[in-house]
């Protein structure tokens, strides 16, 4: 591991990679920032001492750059920092800089037709601007999202309607390999070939061309669909442990380790504690079972 004052650490085997939601375990789902300090801390001090920190997230780069950056940089995100961000689910993805995002990335492939846009755009205006917000963020898919004045039982109420009526919006436009897919405070309509599994393995491109194998990796999320990117390196034989920051759906069967919070924190606050564990001794800490 080589450093300078100037510049964040080069490890080539760094123990452990984060691979990271940012709804939930980094950004409050309530406020949609990153309202806890020491969340930013430790992420850019490990970050700054070599450890892979990854943003595998729905969100659009924009709310990275808008959100979580200015943190970072406040904390004293060094150059170098093998910091990412991979957006709206693998289909969006660049470097995160203390000067903000390096060049962005779009996989043309993954992303949904203008007119598509344009339509759903529409149909919040006319129909569900009291309750959620068409995102003008986003780069490759169509996200809605809970106006944070509204209550979250009232948001999902209209939720509900507004899915109903996608289908019709992907059928004019002649759209097959498209799905709706929900969350507590939003709604995606998506390319079938987008995910969390993507944004694994994406990560793993990204941090090769850098010259960074991470020995183990701890992923972290606040829904099922987060487990896809545990599952992905666990299916290529690399050491995981996932951390379920919202373990009240249930926790699936898997074959490597979940964790939960140990105080029963839950969103960001699992997601602090974890965090602040890790960023204590990062050279000795390592994710998997150890089995």
């Amino acid at each position: 591991m080589t450093s300078t004052a100037e510049a964040a650490a080069f490890n080539p085997t760094p123990p452990f990679g984060l691979l990271l939601d940012v709804d939930g375990p980094i950004a409050s789902p309530v406020s949609r920032s990153v309202a806890i300090e020491s969340i930013a801390q430790d992420l850019t001090d490990m970050a700054n001492q070599g450890i892979p920190v990854i943003f595998n997230t729905g969100r659009s780069d924009d709310f990275i750059a808008q959100q979580v950056i200015p943190p970072m940089r406040a904390a004293g995100l060094l150059p170098d920092a093998p910091v990412f961000t991979i957006s709206e689910k693998g289909a969006v993805w660049a470097a995160v800089t203390p000067e903000g995002l390096g060049e962005i990335h779009i996989d043309e492939e993954l992303k949904l037709p203008t007119a598509l846009f344009d339509d759903i755009r529409d149909l919040v205006a006319e129909r569900f601007s009291g309750h959620m917000f068409f995102d003008e963020t986003k780069r490759s898919m169509v996200s809605v999202e809970q106006s944070t004045e509204v209550e979250n039982k009232d948001y999902l109420e209209a939720q509900k309607e507004f899915d109903a009526a996608i289908p019709a919006l992907l059928s004019k436009h002649q759209l097959e390999h498209v799905r709706i897919d929900p969350t507590i405070i939003s709604t995606d309509v998506e390319h079938e070939g987008v995910g969390k599994d993507i944004g694994a393995e994406r990560t793993l491109s990204l941090l090769e061309a850098r010259g960074i194998t991470a020995q183990t990796w701890f992923t972290m999320g606040d829904s099922r669909t987060d487990y896809a990117m545990a599952t992905w390196l666990h299916e290529r034989g690399l050491p995981v442990s996932h951390v379920d920051v919202r373990p009240e759906d249930g926790i699936p069967e898997t074959e490597y380790e979940v964790l939960t919070s140990s105080t029963g924190a839950i969103h960001d606050e699992a997601g602090a504690e974890f965090l602040s564990r890790w960023a204590a001794d990062p050279q000795n800490t390592r994710a998997g079972r150890g089995d």
